[in-house]
């Protein structure tokens, strides 16, 4: 199958195509700038693993949790791209993407997925490979770094263990990010499953409704940051 996948979810900018066994990648700078280089760097990309956008069966986008402005680029984007081909699109959580990275980096099984929230606070999910698959929960976990669980045998991945160190059980963990080559290695098991979804149902996977700090509330995380560091 032929696949188009991105996260903007993070600092970095992972994108990847998918061609039959063929993989081609490109990693850059996040953030504010993902929504100027995102899509030229994506037809780019499919330039040069030989692919149109109606050629693909599906765009593939990480669609959360994560950053608030990089989830909505990412989404945009993916409706954007899916429309004018026709196709459909595959949301994939970026914690199952940290698993996958773990897993396929380290032969992990059981992964505790931990991704900075910011806000002095982590997203996090058990995911446990079974019988070729990911086993994660129903709703993903949002709270302090000090409530999240590492069962023994379990390997804490992600970037929340360098956001809050010393603060989650079982670190320093694995340092991962998700990238589109994750996203590509979910994407044939989760097609199968009947994820894909029509391009206007490219939402973002928000857990937390307030997004931003007031200027009291960073303060008080600077300073909490600066007396542990």
């Amino acid at each position: 199958m032929n696949f188009l996948a991105f996260d903007t979810s993070t600092e970095r900018l992972s994108l990847a195509v998918g061609r039959g066994e063929s993989v081609w990648q490109q990693e850059g700078a996040g953030g504010a700038q993902s929504s100027a280089t995102l899509i030229p760097a994506l037809l780019a990309l499919l330039a040069q693993a030989g692919l149109t956008l109606p050629q693909l069966d599906a765009i593939v986008f990480g669609s959360g949790p994560g950053s608030f402005t990089g989830l909505r680029t990412a989404c945009s984007v993916a409706q954007g791209l899916a429309f004018g081909a026709g196709l459909p699109v595959l949301p994939v959580s970026t914690l199952l993407a940290v698993a996958e990275e773990a897993r396929h980096q380290h032969g992990c099984t059981r992964v505790v997925a931990a991704l900075d929230a910011r806000m002095n606070e982590v997203y996090s999910a058990p995911c446990e490979w079974r019988d070729g698959q990911w086993q994660v929960p129903a709703d993903f976990a949002l709270g302090a770094p000090e409530r999240v669980a590492v069962p023994p045998g379990w390997t804490l991945a992600g970037s929340a263990a360098a956001a809050y160190p010393g603060r989650l059980a079982g670190a320093p963990g694995l340092a991962l990010l998700p990238t589109a080559t994750a996203l590509l290695r979910l994407a044939p098991a989760l097609w199968q499953a009947g994820r894909a979804v029509p391009a206007e149902q490219a939402l973002p996977l928000y857990i937390r409704d307030k997004v931003a700090q007031t200027t009291a509330e960073r303060e008080a995380d600077k300073a909490a940051r600066q007396a542990q560091s």
